[in-house]
């Protein structure tokens, strides 16, 4: 007999509308989960098993009394520790706002409890969400399920723990460069960064850079089209709105439809000189490749127009952007020596400065886009490494070398926050190792839909869904 975390988020939906398993025991058999296992992942900052249950017998009652229940009525979910929680502490990773209860909540966390979800708690991440490791004070760090020596990434290392390790059917995370793909791939799940103005990022955060966005990680295709369905739609005041869907169509019917042939453009030339691929990410690479062959896509080799100058305006936006979170100046010692660092890097910088290259990254978009046009998806590596050790990236002695590391692991997911475009990691491939190794697929501007659909294709093609860590 199946356990009930072995079922998918849809299908545990459906199930609480057949009465077959009540949103109570499904929350109470999570929460033991996360007892016994959060810790060894490191998937949890705060778990708020009270709230849950709470929230579980009020769905309860719902569906004894025959309401019409909203998509995901009944099941649990968790949300980065990036986002505002109302009445829930929320640190942004950092022991400076470890104390911190906000008053509201993000609109993507108000979407989630609209659409019938149940959070359990707040993922794991990395201070203020800067490194592509979650290796925080608040918390132990987020450990891959299928290496507990290995990193689970960053900067949504725990949301994506969490779902590897049957703790949360699936999760919300949030991608500014790579922050849902990099831990998706590492352990090994399904993870989507979407078009930008696809989610919300508001009440408060700003949407200046254009580079981050909230988006869904998942163990299935489906469940991740399901949440994204929940999440997305612009609200008052997003100062960009990606097209909706035509009246009727949904992300979880695109999981389902055959996405017809497609002229797949390949690349694995890293815009990070130094970035060398390792061999097992180039044959995760080859090996999506010649199964998106044997599907009847058409795949062909295409060279993406980005040079050195490209990394150096990036690292401009992000280090003035690790300013973005308030912070008394008496407490910045606390930080963490990379978050210091990067904000003092970027305080080093003029207005005039960041201008100048947040208008080189935007054309530089407006290049990569164009010359990608005759594609309907690009095909990369998600990573040029597999799954990194705890401690193998961080360096509290040299942050620099630190921030150089990240980079030569990390070579190609931020160009989709660049663009704009929306980008998935897929599971596809284990190393003789047994690590998990994603690939990247990336699609036209507002094209979920493609990405979605291939993905399934590729799912259906390659099953993932009964390979699971020992942990599970």
């Amino acid at each position: 007999m199946p356990e009930l975390h072995d079922l998918s988020a849809v299908d545990q939906a459906s199930a609480i509308r057949r009465r077959d398993v009540s949103p109570v025991e499904l929350a109470a058999h999570y929460l033991s989960r996360i007892e016994r296992l959060a810790d060894t992942v490191g998937a949890f900052v705060t778990v708020t098993s009270e709230a849950a249950l709470e929230r579980a017998m009020v769905a309860e009652r719902a569906v004894r009394s025959a309401d019409e229940l909203p998509p995901l009525h009944g099941v649990p979910i968790a949300v980065k520790d990036l986002n505002l929680t109302a009445g829930v502490r929320t640190t942004f990773g950092s022991a400076c706002y470890a104390d911190f209860v906000p008053a509201l909540d993000d609109h993507v966390v108000t979407l989630l409890r609209q659409a019938g979800t149940i959070g359990l708690g707040k993922t794991n991440t990395p201070e203020f969400g800067l490194p592509c490791y979650t290796e925080p004070e608040v918390a132990p760090p987020a450990r891959t399920p299928w290496d507990l020596d290995r990193s689970a990434g960053g900067s949504s290392g725990g949301a994506a723990a969490a779902v590897a390790a049957g703790l949360v059917p699936f999760a919300q995370g949030s991608d500014g460069g790579g922050s849902i793909r990099i831990p998706a791939s590492v352990c090994g799940v399904f993870g989507m960064k979407v078009s930008r103005g696809r989610v919300s990022n508001g009440p408060l955060a700003g949407d200046i850079t254009g580079l981050a966005c909230n988006g869904p990680i998942a163990r299935s295709v489906g469940d991740a089209a399901a949440l994204l369905d929940a999440m997305a739609g612009p609200m008052p005041g997003d100062p960009n709105w990606a097209p909706p869907l035509p009246p009727g169509e949904t992300f979880l019917a695109a999981a389902h439809r055959d996405p017809s042939r497609l002229r797949i453009g390949r690349y694995c030339e890293a815009a990070v000189p130094e970035a060398t691929l390792h061999p097992d990410c180039r044959a995760a690479w080859e090996s999506a490749t010649v199964l998106l062959a044997e599907l009847g896509h058409q795949v062909e080799d295409v060279v993406l127009p980005i040079g050195p100058e490209l990394i150096g305006q990036f690292e401009v936006v992000w280090s003035v952007s690790a300013n973005g979170v308030p912070l008394d100046p008496a407490r910045e010692r606390e930080l963490r020596p990379l978050t210091r660092w990067l904000r003092a890097r970027g305080r080093g910088y003029s207005g005039p400065d960041f201008i100048r290259a947040l208008s080189g990254l935007q054309m530089a978009a407006r290049a990569i886009v164009s010359a990608t046009a005759a594609y309907d998806v690009l095909l990369a590596p998600t990573l040029a490494q597999p799954p990194a050790m705890v401690d193998g990236l961080r360096d509290d002695s040299d942050p620099a070398e630190d921030f150089e590391a990240q980079k030569r692991f990390t070579p190609y997911t931020a160009i989709s926050n660049m663009t704009g475009q929306p980008a998935v990691s897929v599971p596809l491939y284990w190393s003789d190792a047994g690590l998990p190794i994603g690939v990247m697929l990336v699609g036209r501007p507002a094209d979920e839909v493609t990405l979605l659909s291939l993905s399934a294709q590729l799912e259906a093609a390659r099953p993932w869904l009964d390979r699971n860590p020992e942990i599970w």
